[in-house]
């Protein structure tokens, strides 16, 4: 029998709000995840169903989705578009019922709250991306306030809120204007105390860099970042490792000890019809399968780095990217990656039913806690944690209570976290 450690009935909000700590680093390797299309203007309600899906099928345990300011809150300050909110309220509840946690990053001022020139504000148009979108807000307190609704909406089922998107990158796409590292750091501090105030349990990321050379970071630790962040956000291409390595050493030398969050890597597998596209060098699809595995069994090794987020779900009309291609097919790289993902031995779970008691048995993976999660009619009514035997075995009576007809169990070590969840019916 399996020794019950807290064989109790658990609120959903206190065991996930739980389950946010293990987003932290460990031996055992980072959480891996996939960049999926996230808040534009037109996205849909099936655009989430099936990202999520397909995220599911990768064993991914969190999903990154950039989430436009401009188009949640086009028109004024306080008021969110209601087609916008509907899109992310979707996204978070299909990751929730997956056993993944969304990071979402918010970025692109709406037109009312940009600090771009006035010859980009006459042409900005609310709901639609212009160049006035990239620039910072005027007020970050006006940011940080719709980062706080994020993390009060959604609390525990996020993985983490990214503070914008690549403030360093040259092409200043994303993060636009002078004196890019001071107001940088304002719009953190600001989210911040916003985000912490609203659920202080929810992860902030900040950084959200492309150079690992340190120079930007080593200005953003002069203007007062630090303190104000769960980890550091890095987006490396170009050798993911030594850039991760280097940009470490930076954070050590200037006594910083929180996790990397390496939630935008990949390869391009556009050779041989390309050599080189978005700045990167193209391979072919069997390379780029075997890199993103290469590199999820090195992070292995890097108890300091918490997430590994591969860029991206699918192909886009001008990149190659994706794990599947524009039309849905999946690429080598789709099933190396997600056999990378679930490395471990499976979690099993059966149901047995002996008069009114209904006990669910099975196996998994040594070495951590195991959850169990029992629906009735597709609500959650139960939670337990409990220990494997030695023989990595478990036996777990159910509540009577809750009857044996109509009952959905998933069961799946705490490390790994419900996306790996083994499940069964009765």
């Amino acid at each position: 029998m399996a020794l019950a450690l807290a064989l109790a009935a658990w609120s959903a909000a206190a065991c996930q709000s739980a389950g946010a700590t293990s987003a932290h680093g460990s031996s055992a390797g980072a959480l891996g995840g996939v960049n999926v299309i996230g808040l534009f203007s037109g996205s849909t309600l099936s655009v989430a169903d099936r990202e999520i899906a397909a995220a599911r099928k990768l064993h991914a345990r969190v999903v990154r989705a950039e989430l436009r300011w401009s188009t949640l809150e086009p028109l004024r300050p306080g008021q969110v578009d209601a087609s916008a909110l509907a899109f992310t309220d979707r996204l978070v509840a299909d990751a929730a019922a997956a056993g993944i946690r969304p990071i979402f990053t918010l970025d692109s001022s709406p037109c009312w709250a940009s600090s771009a020139p006035p010859a980009l504000l006459r042409r900005c148009v609310p709901g639609k991306l212009s160049a006035a979108n990239a620039w910072p807000p005027v007020d970050p307190a006006s940011y940080a306030a719709v980062a706080g609704y994020l993390a009060r909406r959604y609390g525990s089922r996020l993985a983490a809120i990214e503070i914008w998107n690549e403030p360093d990158q040259s092409n200043q796409l994303y993060f636009a204007g002078p004196n890019k590292v001071q107001r940088y750091a304002a719009i953190v501090r600001a989210a911040y105390t916003a985000i912490k105030q609203a659920d202080a349990a929810v992860p902030v990321l900040a950084g959200s860099l492309v150079g690992s050379n340190g120079v930007f970071l080593r200005a953003l630790y002069a203007a007062g970042i630090k303190g104000y962040y769960d980890g550091l956000a890095v987006h490396y291409y170009s050798l993911v490792l030594a850039s991760l390595r280097a940009i470490h050493e930076v954070q050590l030398a200037n006594g910083d000890s929180r996790p990397l969050w390496l939630d935008e890597f990949g390869w391009s597998s556009c050779y041989p019809k390309q050599r080189i596209q978005e700045e990167q060098a193209c391979v072919t699809a069997r390379i780029q399968a075997r890199n993103l595995a290469d590199v999820i069994r090195s992070l292995a090794q890097a108890p300091w780095v918490a997430a590994a987020v591969v860029y991206n779900l699918q192909n886009a009309a001008n990149e190659n990217f994706g794990l599947m291609t524009a039309f849905g097919g999946r690429k080598p790289g789709f099933t190396g990656l997600a056999r990378a993902f679930a490395s471990t031995s499976p979690v099993t779970v059966a149901l047995r039913r002996r008069g009114s008691q209904l006990t669910a048995f099975g196996s998994g993976p040594v070495g951590d806690y195991m959850g169990l999660e029992e629906l009735v009619a597709g609500v959650l009514r139960y939670r337990a944690l409990f220990i494997l035997d030695r023989f990595d075995h478990y036996s777990i009576p159910l509540p009577r209570v809750l009857g044996t007809s109509g009952i959905h169990v998933r069961v799946f070590q705490y490390w790994a976290g419900p996306a790996r969840a083994a499940e069964g019916g009765a």
